[in-house]
Parts: structure tokens; C-alpha cells; sequence
């Protein structure tokens, strides 16, 4: 059976209207990814900062509950999609106001610099930057620095995982939790998913996938030796990781990586939950938040980050 006859019939018809990203007019799928803005909550107050990154100021989004006790909430910085060369914060804030309120967290959301214009690692480092600002001003921001996790999807997914193993190695911040969606962590393109999904009007497709790595990775793509900081599923070891979830669509490209890394997690002891979903293609929730699977899935990860920021209560 092809890719299409495979996906579910409610996430089909979508899928028929895609015309696909195509990099190498990246202006062209950056401009995809700009939403109109949202009806904001009137449950959640957003603001917007310049905080440091790692090689000058960025643009950082803040969601809070609107009506807040003089408790500390818990935090979770998010980290937005887009195969480490296209996003922005501002795509993800339905989502965002949607884990405060299902939380009642603080999110941090970083506008992290994109590939090819600034290559690995300037993303990276923008996101530990961006991790050690929100836990720094934790008075400001009323959180609960015992209680912080990372979160993103597709690249912001991989940046998580990335992130994941940097917080480890240096000693900190320390993280309860992290959740990379259906991440994209190996620049390797191996596995059998990644030769599956080859359609041009794929969600995310092979021609994609190695274009991105090549303009993150730079003059670094073809080297064995790459920092796992920039392909997390090349770390010797996960071993000291938080608690994890993930899932991923049985018909999206990182399938077999993100199952392969969630087995490698398990190994090293750490608890970790995972969902697979059948006749599911990369982002689906995304692209059909009304299908029926795709509300499961996205209140499956939203119900789990809820759970892991307020333990004992949920």
C-alpha cells in the first residue's frame, strides 16, 4: 500500500490540499507557517520580552494564568516546530494557552535563531539560554523552580531532546520532565521510516528532512563525529534523562528514531510514555485539530504534562 492509501480517511482530505514545504524556496515555507493571530483567552495574559540569547537579545513569549494566587506555579519552556529552519513562537499560542490552563503553569516560548542564517548551535544555545533566563527570574515570574520541564514538536522536539541532554551535562537547570513530539534527532536518514515517506506533498518528507539537517548542520552534516547537542540520538548514553513522553504517526518519517530513542530510554531507566498512532502522518494534529485521533493525541500530551508539573494532584 503508498503512504496515502494508509492515512486515516478523516486526516486525508488535508493532506490531498497540501502542496508540501519546499526548501529550497524557504521564504515561501516559512510564509506557510504564519498563522493569523489567535482570540486570545480571557484565562491567559500573554506578554512578550527580549531576553539574552546566546549571541544577543531574543524575542521571548509569556503565558500566564490571568487570575494567580500569590503561589508559585510551575514552568515549561516550549520550544516551537519547523525542522530547525522555519517557525516562530507565534504559530504555537493556542497551544501554549492551552497547557497553562490544563497545568496552570507559566510557559516560556523563545523565538530561537533558524538555520541556514545561523546554523547549530545557535539554536541550541539560545534554548539553554532561554531555560536559565526563565529559571533565573523565578521570582519575577512567580515559578517554582522544582518544578520546570521543556517541551516541543518535529525540530522543536529534537532541540528538546538536545536540551535534555545539555541541562544533564552542565548540572542544571534541573528539569522534572521533558516531551519531545515525534522528534527529529538523527541527521543519519537510515531508519525504514525515513525512506518511506518520499510523496512531495508529505507533511514532512525525506527531501525535507535532508535539506533541513544539511542547513542546520552546515559544513558539520556529513561528520560522524557531530555533537549529540545537535543530533541527540547520537548521545553514548540517556541515562539521567527526566521522565519522558512522546508519540509520533506511524506514517511520519521520525517514527522508527523516536521509537528507537524511546527503547534506548527505557534501557538507561528512565520512565518514559509513549504513543504510536496508526495511519497518522508528521503533525497531524496540527494540520487536522478537529480529527477525532487528533484530539486524543494532543489531550493525551497536554493531560501528561499537566500530570507531570503538578504531581500528586492531577
Amino acid at each position: 500500500m503508498d503512504f496515502h492509501s494508509r492515512v486515516l480517511p478523516e486526516l486525508r482530505q488535508t493532506l490531498t490540499q497540501f502542496s508540501g514545504f519546499h526548501l529550497e524556496d524557504l521564504e515561501s515555507s516559512r510564509a506557510m507557517l504564519k498563522n493569523p493571530p489567535i482570540k486570545q483567552s480571557e484565562h491567559v495574559r500573554t506578554t512578550s520580552r527580549m531576553i539574552p540569547g546566546a549571541a544577543g537579545e531574543m524575542l521571548a513569549k509569556i503565558y500566564e494564568p490571568v487570575q494567580r494566587t500569590g503561589s508559585k506555579l510551575p514552568a515549561m519552556l516550549w520550544i516551537h516546530g519547523g525542522g530547525y529552519v522555519m517557525g516562530h513562537p507565534d504559530m504555537d499560542d493556542a497551544l501554549c494557552e492551552r497547557f497553562v490552563q490544563a497545568a496552570n503553569c507559566v510557559v516560556v516560548s523563545v523565538d530561537y535563531h533558524l538555520a541556514p542564517e545561523h546554523p547549530y548551535p545557535a539554536a541550541i544555545h539560545d534554548c539553554y539560554a532561554g531555560l536559565t533566563w526563565m529559571t533565573d527570574e523565578a521570582e519575577s515570574l512567580g515559578i517554582d523552580v522544582d518544578r520546570v520541564a521543556i517541551a516541543g514538536a518535529s525540530g522543536g522536539g529534537g532541540l528538546t531532546a538536545a536540551l535534555a541532554l545539555m541541562a544533564r551535562d552542565k548540572g542544571g537547570p534541573a528539569l522534572i520532565f521533558q516531551m519531545p513530539l515525534y522528534p527529529m534527532i538523527d541527521n543519519r536518514n537510515r531508519t525504514a521510516s525515513s525512506h518511506e515517506i518520499e510523496a512531495e506533498n508529505a507533511t514532512w518528507s525525506r527531501t525535507n528532512n535532508l535539506a533541513a539537517w544539511s542547513m542546520y548542520l552546515g559544513e558539520s552534516a556529513d561528520d560522524s563525529q557531530v555533537s549529540a547537542y545537535a543530533v541527540p540520538s547520537r548521545a553514548e548514553s540517556l541515562a539521567g534523562l527526566p521522565p519522558t513522553y512522546t508519540c509520533v504517526g506511524q506514517l511520519d518519517l521520525f517514527r522508527d528514531e523516536t521509537i528507537e530513542y524511546v527503547t534506548r530510554l527505557a534501557q538507561a531507566g528512565v520512565d518514559v510514555e509513549f504513543h504510536l498512532y496508526p495511519g497518522c502522518y508528521h503533525c497531524f494534529e496540527v494540520f487536522v485539530p478537529d480529527a477525532e485521533v487528533s484530539q486524543r493525541a494532543s489531550q493525551s500530551y497536554v493531560d501528561a504534562m499537566a500530570r507531570a508539573l503538578n504531581p500528586g494532584k492531577i
